[in-house]
């Protein structure tokens, strides 16, 4: 066996930046003498047994990757931990081609593989994660990113900043939807950084199902109060992850929804933008309010982008990071930039000891972030019915009496974020969120 050779491979969706880190891990590796394989798909092949599938790297083929998007030596969701043969035939496959040290790069499902591929070998093996996904949900401190969030982030703006023209050309509205399976790190992104006229996240929930129809009102309540400004246009950026947070009698696509390998619902094949556009024209019909609305979904257009600067800096680093750890000896650990210094966090910290998997990073809407974003969205407020004359202007868009206006739409505002209040020198204060009341 060769005492220094060292595989990477990528699993999971695409994130801009995977090539910079196999061109940085690549490089460094390399200046050690240490031999590299990019182990094709994932662990498509591995898993099976089958080493057919792998091609040498080296500092003449990867010099130059760091600048385009994509993965150099492809990617895959295959999962090897759903079966204890599957570990052993990564281990005994990674063996077989004389890897002693693997570089996984992935998201939370690829950490779990990582995690468990490091316990079976039983030191035969030593493996470093680098956190990749344009989600942004790994359990990392809250002011480090996954490396290609940024990068989707700015291209889903560009795309959002020119349908809120045609929105307002048009005087239509665009329900984006964008990638995000369990958190809305992405859509409040690109929704704020926009000025996005609202976006809704699963967060806000607090965890709780919810019915369509407290969506579907959220959404039409929207509409309402923008035509009451005036306005016919606007553009609600919706994370994709809701659908997971309605109360699946509400959504029968759900029964029969396409699983991946990690039995992930393949949220892309329940289209939640095109249900609630049909949902919100047939609720506003009921006031007489009539609007045209086109359901839009990114995340493809997104996940293998050219990387901006922004993360082809941050994953050269990362991948200079993960060929020094391992190469010294590190093992079990995820790689992670934090206040420009390298810090390994071990696996079983990144761990769920109820679930067994990684850990999951939610927006924290208790945060100033999301509650600044929140306060500068449209939507129907608690202001809203406290003002006689505003809900009185709301009725009568609506056709309908303050009273009955009330009745069909107040409990939307139950679960708003409190004010921020200002204190001079601790910053803004958080009041605690309300009680969660039931939808």
């Amino acid at each position: 066996m060769h005492p220094d050779r060292l595989a990477i491979l990528a699993a999971g969706g695409p994130a801009p930046g995977i090539n910079s880190v196999i061109s940085a891990a690549t490089i460094r590796a390399q200046i050690e003498k240490v031999e590299v394989l990019g182990i094709r798909d994932g662990f498509e092949w591995i898993m099976h047994g089958d080493v057919g599938h792998v091609m040498p790297l080296s500092i003449g083929n990867v010099g130059r990757l760091h600048f385009r998007g994509g993965c150099h030596i492809g990617i895959s969701r295959a999962n090897p931990t759903l079966h204890a043969e599957h570990l052993e035939n990564t281990i005994v496959s990674l063996q077989r081609l004389g890897a002693t040290q693997l570089i996984t790069i992935g998201g939370d499902d690829t950490a779990y593989s990582a995690y468990r591929l490091t316990e079976r070998s039983g030191g035969r093996l030593r493996v470093v994660h680098v956190p990749k996904t344009i989600d942004n949900d790994l359990d990392l401190p809250p002011y480090v990113d996954t490396f290609g969030f940024q990068t989707a982030r700015h291209h889903g703006v560009e795309i959002v900043k020119n349908l809120m023209v045609d929105a307002k050309t048009t005087s239509r509205w665009y329900f984006v939807t964008a990638m995000g399976r369990k958190a809305g790190h992405l859509a409040l992104g690109i929704g704020k950084s926009a000025g996005a006229t609202l976006t809704v996240i699963p967060e806000e929930f607090a965890g709780r199902r919810i019915r369509l129809k407290t969506l579907v009102d959220i959404l039409a309540g929207a509409i309402i109060k923008r035509l009451t400004a005036g306005r016919r246009d606007g553009v609600a950026v919706l994370a994709e992850g809701l659908i997971l947070a309605i109360d699946p009698a509400d959504l029968r696509a759900l029964e029969h929804a396409e699983r991946d390998a990690h039995d992930n619902v393949r949220l892309a094949e329940i289209d939640i933008g095109a249900t609630l556009k049909a949902a919100v024209t047939a609720r506003l019909r009921e006031f007489g309010v009539r609007t045209t609305i086109v359901s839009k979904n990114i995340g493809y257009e997104l996940r293998s982008a050219d990387p901006i600067p922004m993360d082809m800096d941050y994953t050269r680093d990362l991948g200079f990071c993960a060929a020094r750890y391992v190469h010294a000896g590190g093992t079990a650990a995820m790689i992670s930039i934090q206040a420009g210094q390298f810090v390994p966090i071990p696996f079983e910290r990144l761990m769920d000891t109820e679930s067994g998997r990684a850990r999951v990073r939610l927006v924290d809407i208790n945060s100033s972030r999301y509650r600044i974003a929140y306060r500068y969205m449209l939507r129907l407020r608690r202001d809203d019915f406290d003002d006689p004359g505003e809900l009185a202007n709301l009725a009568a868009t609506a056709g309908t009496t303050a009273a009955a206006f009330r009745a069909e739409f107040e409990y939307v505002v139950a679960q708003e974020p409190p004010p921020l209040v200002l204190d001079l020198e601790k910053g803004f204060v958080l009041d605690p969120p309300p009680a969660p009341v039931e939808s």
